[in-house]
């Protein structure tokens, strides 16, 4: 993590701090009032595939761009967000905006979406079955624990007649908002980057696309139900602080994201387990 240096005006005078400021690379405002967008675009991403992404994008087109980009991988969905707030980084991309919402509104944070880049389809897996319908009455299934995936998790379950959610659940929905269970199913609700590993201790897991992949999981191929991407609301983007939407560092990262060479790179690598979104 940078550390973001406040300066007093005496300071700024003197100029003995030039090569801090200038190292610092946040778009925190300084005292003086003015926003500082100096240095790399320290952008707080998950490992796969977005880490990957912006590595193809720091490789290939920032340099031709003049965009300077440092990424920083988290394997939670709780950090990116605060560090993004506190300004220990400059910008994220991980999430999705029912998750942005429902985070923004429990820990007061401002953070707001710039561009959207691509889908992970959510899965249900298994190592134990290879169907659904093969799942037995009394199955455990493991589902992510936060408000707005395991209310995705749910809504995948009953979108493929596993169960029935009561009228009006939503996007807070859980196990309690069930209406019909006819395989009496039992779910286990663990952190969401523990979803993977939970496949041997239980009969079937419901998996973020992101962390399926990185735990050598090809959703296409591999998911007993795969969410559909038609429609969906859950496209993950690049986001900022609000306020920082302006960031000249920030434009030139959106519209990289969104080229046709990061949209060719996406459809090689991933094949089909993760969707662009323009």
């Amino acid at each position: 993590m940078r550390n973001t240096a406040k300066l007093t005006t005496a300071v700024l005078a003197a100029g003995a701090l030039t090569f801090g400021l200038t190292a610092c690379g946040s778009g925190k405002d300084s005292s003086s009032g003015s926003a500082d967008y100096s240095g790399p675009l320290v952008v707080a991403a998950s490992p796969t595939p977005h880490a990957e992404i912006l590595d193809y994008v720091k490789d290939n087109l920032a340099k031709k761009a003049g965009l300077d980009l440092e990424v920083k991988e988290f394997t939670d969905y709780i950090t990116p967000n605060t560090a993004t707030e506190d300004g220990s980084v400059d910008a994220n991309y991980f999430q999705n905006q029912p998750y942005l919402d429902d985070f923004n509104k429990k820990r007061g944070t401002h953070i707001v979406p710039v561009v959207t880049v691509h889908l992970e389809p959510l899965g249900l897996y298994s190592h134990k079955v290879k169907s659904a319908d093969a799942l037995k009455s009394g199955a455990t299934i493991a589902v992510p624990n936060d408000a707005v995936n395991e209310a995705r998790a749910l809504k995948l379950l009953a979108a493929n007649g596993l169960i029935t959610l009561k009228d009006g659940a939503g996007s807070e929905a859980t196990p309690q908002d069930i209406a019909k269970n006819p395989k009496n199913l039992q779910f286990k609700e663990v952190e969401a980057a523990q979803t993977a590993r939970s496949l041997d201790d239980v009969d079937a897991a419901v998996i973020n696309g992101n962390y399926a992949i990185s735990a050598g999981i090809k959703p296409a191929k591999d998911a007993l139900v795969l969410e559909s991407a038609k429609n969906s609301p859950y496209g993950n983007f690049l986001a900022v602080k609000k306020g920082n939407e302006k960031d000249p560092r920030v434009k030139k990262l959106a519209k990289l994201l969104t080229s046709p060479e990061v949209k060719k790179f996406i459809e090689d690598k991933y094949q089909g387990s993760v969707i662009p979104s323009f």
